[in-house]
């Protein structure tokens, strides 16, 4: 890295100046830096015309100098005032300094997305901001500056997705978010892949008010639409609606229902004292080698519990041809799909960063910061299993060309 002093010309410049504090080192500082981007600003301008200040004679444009508009700009180093020069056909736009720029570290900038991003408040990305920087930072700024990510993570919405992914999660959020007044209700949804190299990846996020087949219809219409050719196996926790509209866009695609969600929703009226012998009972079901033995285990749990929790009887029943799905599958594929908690690393830090908000303005905010947590966290969470390779091995052998043709 250039050092901006070499040590010889830190202690002539302390001496010179005569600086003995950091206050006035700033000052010193913010003075230098002024004339360095001053210079900077003149010599953009020469190179804009063609010519310098004092060599009009090698003048080839009828463009020239203009003088100069006076401007305060905030910096790392404090606020200065510049002059930036002005060109008289007024075509000259400064890229160092752009026109209406008065920031220019843009890294302050990316440090208040990033702090807006881990859930810090605006009073507190304020305080942060003003003792590193000496900047006033309001809630408004904070928006403003925030808002910039809003096309980006449009664009992110709706790139285009790969033709296969082997294992598809689904999960849904609620958040509450003003509308017409009121503090409504919104589920968020997101969509997150595991591809063909093991990686994950979140193909999307949509709000919605209420679960419906027209729901998950427009959303799965969505990804095909962005490029998705063929799903495998979709994970998903208990979506309603979900599993007649991806037979309609998606027909070979198979259903597991989330297992975990499902031993929740078994367990949630069990007396305690019962709900250790449930549960223990109950893991018999979906820890079966085949279906077969899975069936014969829910048979023996509905004579033992039915006429006591007869709705936890009926659930599994309702639900079998999804919840037995991983029968299909060998020991490491069944890990991956009886259950949405690979994802609940990122729905984790998602709760983490809007448990602050206790409601959002707009779907669009919401939106916002979702996408910003997602970007946030993408190196962690985006790495491949240690076991892929096996796993797709495996896939190859239970889906044959359908893999095959992808690799």
């Amino acid at each position: 890295m250039t050092r901006l002093f070499t040590r010889e010309q830190a202690r002539a410049f302390l001496k010179e100046n005569k600086l003995t504090d950091g206050d006035s080192i700033q000052k010193a500082l913010v003075k230098e830096f002024g004339e360095l981007l001053q210079e900077a600003l003149e010599t953009e301008l020469d190179h804009e015309l063609g010519y310098s200040k004092y060599d009009w004679k090698n003048k080839e444009t009828d463009n020239s100098r203009n003088g100069h508009t006076k401007k305060t700009v905030s910096s790392k180093f404090g606020k200065m005032d510049i002059s930036i020069p002005r060109d008289t056909k007024g075509e000259f736009n400064p890229a160092i300094v752009k026109k209406h720029e008065r920031r220019l570290n843009n890294s302050v900038e990316d440090m208040i997305i990033s702090m807006y991003a881990k859930g810090m408040s605006t009073r507190d990305i304020d305080k942060h901001v003003g003792e590193i920087y000496g900047l006033d930072i309001s809630a408004e700024l904070v928006t403003r500056i925030t808002d910039k990510v809003i096309p980006i993570a449009k664009e992110w919405q709706n790139r285009p997705l790969e033709e296969f992914y082997p294992i598809l999660y689904l999960d849904g959020m609620v958040f509450n978010v003003k509308q017409d007044g009121q503090i409504t209700k919104k589920t968020v949804y997101l969509i997150t892949a595991i591809n063909i190299c093991g990686e994950k990846d979140v193909l999307g996020i949509w709000i919605g008010e209420t679960e419906s087949a027209k729901f998950w219809m427009s959303v799965l219409t969505d990804i095909s639409n962005r490029g998705v050719r063929d799903i495998l196996i979709a994970s998903i926790d208990g979506l309603s609606g979900f599993e007649g509209a991806i037979i309609s866009v998606f027909p070979k695609t198979e259903i597991q229902r989330c297992v975990v969600h499902q031993i929740r929703n078994s367990t949630k009226f069990v007396n305690w004292k019962d709900r250790k012998q449930f549960c223990s009972d109950m893991r018999e079901i979906y820890t079966a080698p085949n279906e077969e033995a899975g069936s014969n285990a829910l048979d023996r749990f509905d004579d033992k519990w039915g006429n006591k929790y007869p709705y936890a009887i009926k659930s599994w029943r309702n639900n079998w041809s999804s919840l037995s799905t991983l029968f299909k599958y060998p020991e490491e594929i069944r890990k991956i799909i009886y259950t949405t908690n690979p994802i609940e690393s990122l729905n984790r830090t998602i709760r983490k960063v809007t448990k602050t908000k206790s409601s959002f303005p707009t779907n669009e905010s919401l939106f916002k910061l979702l996408y910003m947590v997602i970007m946030d966290t993408q190196d962690s969470t985006s790495k491949a299993r240690r076991d892929w390779s096996q796993i797709m091995n495996q896939l190859v052998v239970h889906y044959g060309e359908r893999v095959s043709k992808y690799l």
